[in-house]
């Protein structure tokens, strides 16, 4: 059977789009919102949120086997304001592991309780050359060190809490996405990148007038971020979960961006043995580019869902992403290999 054709189009303007949607874990609704308004295009799927906030769309199919499921998360990495300062400026406690260096000098939109937009920008508190000298370059870039000017007129906590600003609000970063030569450069390419891979293959499934070999639930979770996205939403009846996550890309790792990954093994430990076998073969029947890797501080929803008690084999694929956590990158080729990957296993996963 040959898979059908992808729309990079629609793939890459769905992606663009999602990336721009700030979504930071615990403010990540936004994004949920867009996904779930673009899978309702298909009257394949019956669509329902968790009481988490988490997205399930169900494709059911006349099958005596089992159900399948495939989750992804639209949650990303961000902030909320930890304290106002005397000086008017923010400091932030960080959700999930964003490195202090990767964003310093980026734009941010504090988001207010009451619904306001703010802009600012990420510093050190020693930013300024002309007045700091070498001080700025030894400047730790940490919690302690590292704050938000806001473009507003502020000079003290009184003027900042005036504007509706107030601990605990969301702070989220610039994406800054780019495309040039078949790559993506952008923050939050993790997971974004590979909602999009589910996407752009139940569009390509859908309009092919094909059907999945079995029912399957694909879940887009809001959590992962922090650890525990997936660790509820996915029905009891699924035989096997593949969770759609970024590969890591860096030095001692077989993962590129020019190919998809499995893992066999990251940080919590390995992943099904049996389950792996199935994905191989699929890759190798259809020529999918593909490596194995092992990834040394990692940890996925799927492992979320073991946590919780789920009982399901459980594989992970996805689109090599050159510095995680950092202004990451992906290619086409690398994408679209991940895509093809779960065409190939929603068809033809009837063993």
């Amino acid at each position: 059977m040959s898979l059908p054709k992808i729309d990079e189009t629609y793939f890459t303007t769905f992606l663009v789009d999602l990336l721009n949607i700030p979504s930071p874990t615990g403010f990540a609704e936004p994004a949920i919102d867009f996904v779930e308004k673009e899978l309702s295009k298909y009257k394949q799927l019956q669509l329902s949120r968790t009481r988490k906030g988490a997205l399930v769309a169900k494709w059911q199919v006349n099958s005596d086997l089992p159900p399948v499921a495939l989750t992804a998360h639209a949650d990303t990495l961000g902030a909320v304001v930890k304290a106002i300062k005397s000086n008017g400026r923010l400091k932030l406690s960080r959700i999930g592991g964003i490195q202090w260096p990767s964003v310093e000098t980026e734009g941010v939109w504090i988001f207010t309780s009451k619904g306001e937009k703010i802009r600012g920008s990420v510093l050190i508190e020693t930013a300024s050359g002309h007045v700091y000298g070498a001080a700025g370059n030894e400047t730790p870039r940490d919690d302690a060190h590292m704050e938000v000017r806001l473009d507003a007129r502020t000079t003290s906590e009184k003027e900042t809490r005036a504007l509706g600003i107030n601990v605990g609000d969301c702070v989220a970063f610039d994406p800054r996405v780019e495309m040039a030569n078949g790559f993506i450069r952008s923050r939050f390419l993790d997971d974004k990148a590979c909602v999009a891979n589910l996407a752009a293959a139940i569009k390509s499934i859908a309009e092919s007038g094909q059907s999945p070999a079995r029912s399957v639930y694909f879940h887009i979770s809001n959590y992962e971020e922090v650890g525990h996205g997936a660790a509820a939403g996915i029905p009891s009846d699924v035989a096997e979960l593949v969770t759609v996550d970024m590969a890591v890309v860096g030095h001692g790792q077989e993962s590129d961006e020019f190919h998809a990954t499995l893992c066999v093994k990251d940080s919590s430990g390995p992943y099904s043995e049996g389950l792996n076998k199935k994905m191989r073969a699929l890759a190798e029947q259809h020529n999918i580019p593909y490596k194995t890797d092992v990834y040394p501080f990692y940890g996925s929803d799927g492992e979320a869902f073991w946590r919780a008690g789920g009982d399901v084999e459980l594989s992970l694929i996805g689109p090599g992403i050159d510095a995680s956590h950092n202004y990451e990158r992906a290619h086409m080729d690398g994408l679209n290999a991940t895509t093809n990957w779960i065409m190939a296993y929603l068809l033809e996963n009837v063993s």
